[in-house]
């Protein structure tokens, strides 16, 4: 494990929360699931570096090819967003995605893919290995893709990996996972001694998150829907980042506690006063420290030249 000290300026962090607060201050129980997305899409939409944009349908999916310029046209990443597969899209995440596409210098595909309580666990699943044999049915090699989301798209691209495995398929190259969901009974003790540290992800609301994704009769401690109780070996090297103010650390730290004890190579990175999926906030210093490092993560194992970032 890498624990990533640095100068913190709270200021900050303290506008990305506050950025965060303004949404959530605006919900109720009567706002509905459809006004929450559409709140958390404009929050966050926008794109701050320059990359080409184009939708397409991947197997019914809804999906968008985000390219920066000189892109190689034979590597790819499979983007998977975060949300707590109730909200959530490519339009919410298109800035984090374009400035790790930037940074790396490779096209990424990132889809949409069916959100709950509309359509429950596996629906998601079902969608993302549905984008990944796209990829693969399209000309590109398993060992040019690379797959990538963060918080509940961390989920999503485990799930993708461990599915693909079971089922005799190629894998990925690697995988880059952004404080990765990946317990949703959520026993790790950072629910507990991160309460108070972090601002937003408290254990109640993930466990009512896990209840609408998988339904009243569903078992959060099924592997394909929460990876750390899957067996890992086989896996391809893991890039994990993580804050360590995160309520959900632990399931970073032990995902990839147990991904090495399975053979896997694991780059665990732990990122001091961080919040959730801090890497979305260009305005943090630490985001774009944490991008840089990703992207040559990607850029090794896609064999992709360096000078991008």
């Amino acid at each position: 494990m890498a624990d990533v000290p640095h100068d913190i300026s709270a200021a900050p962090v303290d506008r990305a929360i506050e950025r965060m607060r303004t949404v959530y201050r605006g919900w109720t129980r009567e706002t509905s699931v459809v006004q929450m997305r559409s709140d958390w899409d404009a929050a966050f939409t926008g794109c701050s570096v320059p990359v080409a944009c184009h939708h397409v349908s991947v197997g019914g999916v809804d999906a968008e090819w985000i390219v920066p310029a000189d892109a190689p046209p034979d590597k790819a990443i499979l983007y998977f967003h975060g949300g707590g597969f109730r909200i959530g899209s490519v339009a919410s995440h298109r800035d984090l995605i374009a400035r790790i596409s930037q940074a790396s210098g490779c096209r990424t595909l990132a889809i949409s893919y069916r959100l709950a309580p509309e359509h429950r666990f596996p629906a998601a699943l079902d969608d993302a290995l549905t984008a990944y044999r796209y990829l693969c049915d399209h000309g590109f090699d398993p060992c040019d893709i690379a797959v990538a989301g963060d918080s509940a798209g961390g989920n999503l691209a485990l799930g993708t990996m461990l599915a693909s495995r079971d089922r005799g398929e190629p894998l990925p190259v690697a995988g880059v996972l952004m404080s990765p969901w990946t317990d949703l009974a959520a026993t790790g003790a950072s629910y507990r001694t991160r309460a108070e540290a972090d601002p937003i992800h408290q254990r109640a609301m993930i466990l009512a998150l896990a209840r609408t994704y998988l339904g009243a009769e569903g078992d959060p401690n099924n592997p394909m829907a929460s990876p750390v109780y899957a067996k890992l070996s086989g896996l391809p090297p893991l890039l994990v980042q993580v804050g360590d103010r995160e309520t959900v650390r632990d399931d970073s730290t032990e995902l990839a506690a147990k991904a090495k004890a399975a053979g896997v190579d694991v780059d665990l990175q732990v990122w001091d006063g961080m919040i959730h999926v801090f890497q979305m906030f260009a305005e943090i210093p630490q985001s774009r420290e944490a991008i840089a490092s990703i992207a040559k993560f990607l850029r090794e194992h896609l064999h992709i030249p360096a000078g991008r970032d």
